[in-house]
């Protein structure tokens, strides 16, 4: 079987059938040695995935030479774009004086100490090598502070594929139809409490007839796994507000949010103050690396100055901490924000435009550089987004594709923009959505 696709080699957004034969064949290939062909559920587009030879600033190009603009941009962390000079620059720099050490570094330092200059909410951190890491240590030391078991997530949240959060989680796990894992013995999640998003009654429930063995409460502030879902008006408050009143932490998982919103995040942009942060994706310049944090007096329990326990041999990795320093100077320096949320305003404004000219029952959702479509009335939860129409989504993803435009292969993952997406580029971006919305 050969599927089509089309290269985005002009200023046209106008389809023209191409075949993607390389593609086809190398992925017969990966499922003879790689589980399902890929290294991460979502990459698995169906009938096969295209596979990338190259990308550079907001275009990624195929091994058939078929060029796409780029709105999954790894999934959230190229808030600068692919190959970005000063990275390349700092990485290559790096790499003359090698990649790895097992000593401490100097860098870590200036990182660390940059990170906690922007986020109040983080007086102390750890490196690690992956979101995962991350929000898997982070409710470790969250219950050796507290001494309590339990932790509540949200449905739809996605905190990494480790045991006790792999419940209801979004993302990957949503899209085929597993929201949770085989493999997981039921005593590792019989700790894992779960309420939905934008339900403050609910949670406030299960706080208060919890909280004598409710260590941490866990949350996106702004459901990246599921959508883009927005936080009501008030929500993210109430929660603070409950979770001081039952002393019990908040983690605020910032993966993605986490400098994609503003250099603080989410809890700059709506001007909260968790006990604990996880970072990662943007943070690390597209190279693996995460980061927990919060008060020095829990911070400190971590291993080796307390009895919590983590390690890694890649944790402060050289080249990843490089990276991670090119993109924070540039952020700060170049007003990237201002500017990146200016044109995501901009883009789902016409994007809604273009959704109530079809009279299709979709919905624009998005905030600062995050937007995305729902195929479905606009959802306030993980219950409202799983019933948006997948199938057809899917459809419309293999569209946008013939018209040279990369989104996420999933209802259920959020697109993001970068400083290297110009006006001509969003502008033919509204127009493949034109052509190929209800097509």
């Amino acid at each position: 079987m050969t599927a089509t696709t089309t290269p985005n080699t002009t200023s046209t957004t106008t389809s023209t059938t191409i075949t993607t034969t390389q593609s086809e064949n190398t992925y017969e290939e990966a499922r003879k040695i790689i589980p399902g062909g890929v290294s991460s559920p979502v990459r698995a587009i169906k009938p096969y995935p295209f596979y990338t030879a190259s990308a550079s600033g907001c275009t990624i190009t195929d091994i058939d030479g078929n060029r796409y603009i780029d709105y999954c941009m790894g999934y959230g962390p190229l808030i600068l774009g692919h190959a970005h000079p000063a990275v390349a620059d700092a990485v290559t720099d790096q790499l003359k004086r090698g990649w790895l050490f097992g000593t401490p570094i100097a860098a870590e330092i200036a990182l660390a100490s940059k990170i906690a200059s922007i986020y109040p909410s983080i007086e102390m951190l750890r490196f690690v090598s992956s979101g995962t890491e991350a929000t898997m240590s982070a409710l470790r030391l969250a219950r050796g502070y507290t001494g309590r078991n339990k932790f509540l997530k949200i449905e739809g949240g996605f905190h990494g594929a480790h045991d006790a959060a792999l419940v209801k989680a979004g993302s990957g796990a949503t899209t085929h139809g597993v929201p949770d894992s085989l493999g997981v013995p039921s005593d590792f999640t019989k700790h894992t409490l779960q309420v939905p998003y934008n339900d403050i009654e609910t949670i406030t429930a299960t706080i208060e007839s919890n909280r004598d063995d409710l260590a941490a409460v866990i949350i996106e502030p702004v459901l990246g796994n599921i959508g883009p879902i927005l936080p009501k008006a008030g929500y993210l408050e109430d929660v603070r507000r409950i979770t001081e009143e039952n002393d019990v932490l908040l983690i605020f998982d910032e993966i993605i949010t986490g400098f994609r919103l503003a250099m603080g995040g989410a809890q700059e942009y709506f001007g909260i103050t968790p006990d604990m942060t996880t970072l990662g994706k943007i943070v690390g310049g597209g190279f693996p690396f995460g980061v927990f944090g919060g008060e020095k007096e829990i911070m400190e329990l971590i291993s080796p100055s307390g009895g919590v326990y983590q390690a890694g041999t890649f944790s402060g990795n050289p080249v990843s901490v490089a990276a991670g320093l090119a993109v924070l100077d540039l952020l700060e320096k170049e007003d990237v924000h201002r500017r990146l949320n200016k044109t995501g305003g901009t883009l789902r404004a016409a994007l809604l435009d273009l959704v109530n000219d079809s009279g299709l029952p979709y919905s624009v959702s998005g905030i600062a550089s995050m937007f995305k479509i729902f195929f479905g009335d606009l959802p306030h939860n993980y219950q409202e987004a799983i019933g948006c129409d997948k199938e057809e989504y899917l459809r419309f993803f293999h569209r946008m594709l013939k018209s040279g435009v990369f989104l996420p292969p999933s209802q259920f993952e959020t697109n993001f923009l970068s400083i290297a997406h110009t006006k001509e580029d969003v502008e033919r971006t509204i127009e493949a959505y034109g052509e190929n919305l209800g097509a």
